[in-house]
């Protein structure tokens, strides 16, 4: 730390992007060797336990005050320049999957957990090992720059972001209820997702609808049993459930404006029956809903109990719609002047040429919740090697998942440059 407040005690005549070009291409082999780290050590949901202690241990060292424990497993800290000026929150999810890694590096995760009750491989199949590793890169060039800075960052290392085990909280939600955006109060938050499928030293971005919002649910359609051979005698659920699906397919293609807004219904299961010549009482049925903006979700919530008691009711057959079932996450929302003013940091960073408008992803991003509090911004960055063919890019949470570390620095600049020309203009 006293290395890299002498370096920039000696460039004063520096501007703030260079300063951070400086010290991003001075700690980018540290930043490397953190996520190699943290790969090879990949914790699920809610157990990110050791991960914690790792990150902590580094925000300690740099002489901030450090909250553990929040949400969770959840690591929170502060830096206050001690002058007046706005909060400006950066946060890095922090979990990994339930995925076995096929890659063969040095730094392989050989990992196990327990997920649902089962022991299973534990990999950073989404990225989000570089996700720590480059707020942590952003934290120590920040704490650096704290006497040329106005106002105060907190850093937010977020748990469960794929979601919480059953039964318990996590992720940003419980953060916000927790109080993670307050005292300090953030103004606005930035976040970054590593891609890939986009090409290394790329940010991609888009204003509004930037992921989708999603709602399981969950329907049970009771009707009355009898002999496959007398099916006059039975009120067949199973019948009413192949009915039920295709007509709620038709929300999306006869009802949502899709010139305008998008929507996608998929159901993932359906249970019911146990032999080929009785017709069962009751049927399950559990899909996902996915919209990309307010009025499309607030469509398809009108559209549904409606679909499922009319047909219900026409089948003679009684219907129960659970929704959302256990987990909803809000449409992730790039607040439109934030991303207006941020645009031309993003260019400064990356170049022109590297900056690149996205279309939206029907994928979701628990930072959404983050996003329904105050204004915030979430970026994607490249991290697909150049040598590497996007049709034979691996995709994320599969076991081939694989991004490359030169991605990173791109990602440590952006978090800082976006922190700086914020604190500038407010």
């Amino acid at each position: 730390m006293k290395k890299l407040l002498l370096t920039l005690s000696l460039l004063p005549t520096l501007c703030f992007a260079d300063t951070v070009d400086l010290m991003a291409d001075k700690i980018e082999s540290k930043v490397i060797q953190w996520r190699h780290h943290l790969h090879e050590h990949p914790e699920l949901s809610n157990r990110e336990f050791k991960t914690a202690e790792y990150i902590a241990k580094h925000l300690k060292s740099l002489g901030l005050e450090v909250q553990t424990g929040v949400a969770v497993t959840g690591v929170v800290a502060v830096l206050d320049s001690g002058k007046p000026g706005p909060v400006v929150g950066l946060r890095a999810d922090i979990d990994g999957l339930p995925v076995p890694e096929n890659n063969d590096l040095p730094w392989k995760s050989t990992a196990r957990g327990e997920y649902n009750g089962k022991d299973v491989p534990v990999m950073h199949a989404c990225g989000h090992d570089t996700h720590i590793a480059m707020l942590m890169g952003a934290a120590e060039i920040l704490v650096g720059m704290k006497d040329q800075l106005r106002g105060k960052v907190k850093f937010i290392f977020q748990p469960a972001e794929e979601g919480a085990p059953s039964g318990e909280e996590g992720g940003a939600q419980l953060m916000v209820k927790e109080g993670v955006l307050k005292n300090p109060d953030v103004d606005a938050i930035f976040g970054l997702h590593i891609s890939s499928l986009a090409d290394v030293n790329t940010v991609l971005y888009r204003e509004g609808g930037v992921m989708a919002a999603v709602d399981p649910f969950k329907i049970v359609i009771k009707g009355k049993q009898a002999h496959g051979a007398y099916p006059w005698m039975s009120v067949d659920p199973i019948v009413t459930a192949a009915q039920m699906i295709m007509s709620i397919q038709t929300i999306v293609s006869r009802e949502v404006q899709l010139l305008d807004d998008a929507a996608v219904v998929t159901f993932g299961a359906i249970n019911g029956g146990v032999r080929s010549n009785i017709i069962p009482n009751e049927v399950e049925l559990v899909g996902t809903i996915r919209t990309l903006n307010k009025k499309a979700r607030d469509h398809m919530y009108e559209a549904m109990p409606r679909k499922v008691n009319g047909i219900a009711e026409s089948m003679r057959a009684e219907a129960e719609l659970t929704m959302p079932l256990d987990y909803s996450y809000p449409i992730t929302f790039n607040d439109h002047d934030l991303t207006s003013t941020m645009l031309p940091t993003l260019i400064n960073t990356a170049g022109e040429d590297k900056v690149i408008y996205s279309k939206p992803v029907t994928g979701a991003e628990d930072f959404s919740f983050f996003q329904e509090q105050v204004p915030g911004l979430y970026l994607w960055v490249g991290g697909k090697p150049l040598d590497v063919d996007p049709k034979d890019a691996p995709a994320h949470h599969t076991p081939d998942f694989y991004v490359d570390d030169e991605g990173m620095k791109l990602g440590v600049r952006l978090l800082t440059n976006m922190t700086i020309d914020y604190m500038k203009q407010h």
